[in-house]
């Protein structure tokens, strides 16, 4: 006859123990074991306090293989589980053979405290003049690093032709603040010029009028709420200082699904969040993972927003002329326009702001026939980014 379930069985030393108890038995040893292997694991972390040190160490043997003054910025995570940063920005200003041997120098430093520690690395990501990659300790994602190439600026006079005279006087004027008012985005579009939109996001007719600029030919920026100091209207949801990177993302793709076929980013008012250099390094590598570029309104002298989007690879550029409509008459944009084209004629590319003002549009209906007469090109504000 087979055994029952439950029955009791002479064991090896003459007791008498149940079938079932073997399970219990079974289940508790590997519970312990399972237990144990837990706290292992968990011995085995890395605490916040010793990834910030690691950090730390990593910014300092960085320092030490790059040529002096080159930008190094950590960040530490805020909360525990969250990924300490680094980013190094090498200046592409000497031949290849010398660019590679500084990356080779870097990496070998970076390389030595990553061993001490026991990080382990994973396969780096090459985009543009981007290389970033992940370490990692008892395979946990724990730091990331960015090594940035970034080209040494040109002048501002922009690009000369064989007889040294400037290529072709170019500007770009972008009107902000879209979103509200259809009649004045049928305004802007009845003038005919290569002008670009920026819309605000969750306004009446944000979509509509972004689906149209872009079916009849105009770029579109998305005009990005962001906290400001001065008394400005807010929007509902803008960026502020102290956001997580996890909220940045959430919101910038929010505004995104509300003002469709967006090729570039502007931000609307600003003047606390732009020289924020803690949003400034959450924001820009959103954008550039979306592709995305970015002008920088520049409504603060205090701001580091364009110098932060160089920093991670995003194209970008900032206005460099006041703004068309700070008093908005027509007699005075018409002769703030004025001088924005002798600018670009002058001294080089030209990025204008204005706003949908009928005093705007009216000076620009009547001004923007001579630019072509003095030779200046109005291109989109895309054809400005670097």
């Amino acid at each position: 006859m087979g055994r029952q379930p439950g029955s009791v069985q002479p064991n090896f030393y003459g007791c008498r123990i149940k079938i079932s108890d073997f399970a219990l038995l079974g289940i508790s040893f590997l519970l312990a074991v399972l237990s144990g292997g837990c706290k292992k694991r968990e011995e085995d972390r890395l605490t916040p306090a010793q990834v910030h040190q690691i950090t730390r160490d990593l910014a300092a043997a960085a320092s030490a293989a790059v040529p002096p003054g080159t930008p190094i910025k950590l960040r530490q995570g805020p909360q525990p589980g969250n990924n300490d940063y680094l980013r190094i920005v090498l200046k592409n200003d000497s031949t290849a053979d010398a660019q590679h041997a500084v990356v080779a120098k870097l990496m070998q430093s970076l390389n030595t405290v990553a061993t001490k520690n026991h990080l382990t690395q994973d396969p780096p990501t090459q985009t543009g003049d981007l290389l970033h990659f992940k370490l990692r300790h008892s395979g946990v994602p724990t730091l990331e690093i960015e090594i940035v190439t970034r080209a040494t600026p040109t002048s501002s006079a922009g690009a000369k032709n064989s007889g040294g005279k400037a290529a072709g006087a170019r500007l770009a004027i972008i009107i902000d603040d879209l979103g509200s008012d259809r009649a004045a985005a049928q305004a802007i579009f009845a003038l005919g010029y290569h002008l670009t939109i920026s819309v605000l996001p969750n306004h009446e007719h944000s979509m509509d009028i972004a689906k149209e600029a872009h079916r009849l030919g105009f770029q579109v920026m998305l005009h990005l709420p962001m906290q400001s100091v001065a008394n400005e209207t807010p929007e509902a949801q803008e960026l502020h200082p102290g956001m997580p990177a996890s909220e940045v993302a959430a919101l910038v793709d929010r505004f995104l699904q509300n003002v469709p076929d967006v090729a570039g980013v502007n931000n609307h008012q600003g003047s606390q969040a732009t020289a924020d250099a803690e949003l400034m390094d959450e924001l820009m590598p959103v954008l550039r993972d979306r592709h995305l570029f970015y002008v920088d309104s520049r409504t603060t002298a205090a701001t580091v927003a364009y110098d932060t989007a160089q920093d991670f690879g995003v194209r970008s550029a900032f206005r460099n002329v006041p703004f068309l409509d700070d008093v908005a008459e027509v007699a005075a944009v018409r002769k703030q326009l004025e001088l924005v084209l002798r600018a670009a004629r002058e001294k080089g590319p030209v990025v204008a702001i204005g706003h949908p003002h009928a005093s705007t549009l009216q000076a620009l209906g009547e001004v923007l026939p001579r630019a072509q007469e003095l030779g200046v090109h109005l291109v989109l504000a895309s054809e400005l980014v670097h």
